[in-house]
């Protein structure tokens, strides 16, 4: 196994297959990869994290590692995916509140939407020591209305 690191200090695993030349599958992918390639090394199937949730906040410094501050990007992007789908419905409600000039209601889905807006913006994002915890931190924005 090789593992490659990039520009952005990111990982890339290259596992070779039996009776392949690993000296040409890397030389292929830095002839396809060369503005990313920094350096590589030898690996082991051990060392790489069976945990994949922060893969793109990966970083080798001698030991793959989950770089938090690239993680907390990540989760970050995460909570923005979930958001979208919450952000179409409040639009549409928004539109058939505004239709009926109902102030109230329009009043109260702006202040959810921007409920949504902030979720990026917990402070638990930030206080996250470990990928566990960043992991954990899902705002009660996104979570499903209990009645």
């Amino acid at each position: 196994m090789i593992i490659i690191i990039n520009k952005t200090n990111g990982v890339a695993i290259m596992r070779v297959s039996e009776g392949a030349n690993a000296e040409e599958a890397l030389a292929k992918w830095m002839e396809s990869h060369s503005q990313e390639y920094i350096s590589h090394r030898q690996g082991t199937e051990s060392e790489i994290p069976t945990e994949r949730t922060f893969r793109n906040a990966w970083e080798d410094t001698g030991k793959i590692s989950v770089n938090m501050p690239k993680a907390r990007e990540v989760h970050k992007n995460f909570l923005r995916e979930i958001r979208k789908p919450l952000f179409a419905s409040l639009d549409v409600e928004y539109q058939i509140a505004d239709e009926k000039e109902n102030a109230t209601l329009k009043a109260s889905i702006a202040d959810k939407k921007q409920l949504l807006r902030d979720v990026t913006l917990d402070s638990r994002i930030d206080e996250a020591q470990t990928p566990s915890e960043l992991q954990a931190v899902i705002p009660d924005a996104l979570l499903p209305v209990q009645e």
